[in-house]
């Protein structure tokens, strides 16, 4: 699943191809997952235009010229494709024939006045997408905690979150109501870059801990940003290339190699709530 660091990716990199141009259809499979009457979502799309695409977390914040706003959430398998003519750009989750659309797991297709078109596709059918007005908005804006990114995120905040809470370190650090944006692959990576195990009980941090693990949250996605996201099996951005944050990566999805501290040893996988955890027991204390 894309995080914080790939949708940002894919924010930016569409909101140079498709604000401000005019949007002539809408076009909706069957096993499109629509949060609103299907005719609602269509009439109020159609002759429509983004004139800003937003973000909070995960989620993907289509602003409408009528002052609705269309929200995206790719889940596991969702993709946004754009293509104009020959050109195809995706971002999310890869099809292996993107130069055949639509295909089986296009979902929705807009199509703009200049003949591009966006496409939804989802492979396992999790990801939705949903018209609300500024009020409804706000309701789920309120959901969200805050993101490491965000200069709202203070020690003060992030200690508030790991007071008496009785989770490993790492499942806090993914509760999205308490801190948006942060996946199964960056909680890895934060526990490691603060040399804390991530199976660890939060409520037992020390103050010494607690800012290195807020200093890591911060440092690890602001790198993951600038490195355009982490590419596996499962996510290429939006001009179609994988992002290269990959070789940056220390702990996750590294089971059984040496660590890339000096000082370190190998490579510990585990299971935290329901998700595979990568550590290192020598240099994660």
């Amino acid at each position: 699943m894309p995080e914080l660091p790939e949708v940002e990716t894919i924010k930016q990199d569409l909101k140079e191809r498709i604000v401000n141009k005019q949007i002539t259809s809408v076009l909706l499979s069957k096993k499109a997952i629509i949060k609103n009457k299907r005719i609602d979502f269509i009439k109020e799309i159609k002759n429509n235009k983004f004139t800003d695409i937003l973000r909070i977390g995960k989620l993907i914040i289509f602003v409408l010229a009528s002052k609705k706003y269309m929200l995206v959430h790719l889940k596991m398998t969702g993709q946004l494709i754009y293509q104009q003519g020959k050109d195809i750009i995706a971002g999310g989750h890869p099809e292996p024939d993107l130069e055949k659309l639509p295909n089986k797991f296009t979902r929705i297709i807009f199509e703009f006045k200049n003949g591009s078109k966006l496409y939804f596709n989802d492979i396992r059918r999790f990801g939705y997408m949903q018209i609300v007005d500024e009020v409804g908005l706000n309701e789920i804006k309120n959901k969200f905690g805050l993101e490491p990114i965000d200069k709202k995120f203070t020690f003060e905040y992030f200690q508030k979150i790991f007071e008496n809470k009785n989770k490993s370190i790492k499942v806090a650090l993914m509760d999205q109501d308490k801190i948006a944006g942060i996946g199964n692959i960056y909680a890895s990576e934060i526990c490691f870059e603060a040399k804390i195990k991530p199976a660890r009980k939060a409520k037992n941090l020390s103050i010494k801990e607690l800012k290195a693990l807020y200093l890591a949250s911060k440092k690890v996605l602001q790198v993951a940003i600038k490195n355009r996201g982490t590419t596996f099996s499962d996510y290429v951005d939006a001009t179609r290339h994988a992002g290269y944050n990959i070789s940056f990566l220390k702990v996750y999805d590294r089971k059984g190699m040496k660590c890339k501290r000096r000082d370190g040893g190998i490579i510990n996988k585990i299971i935290l709530g329901g998700r595979g955890s990568f550590y290192c027991p020598k240099c994660q204390k």
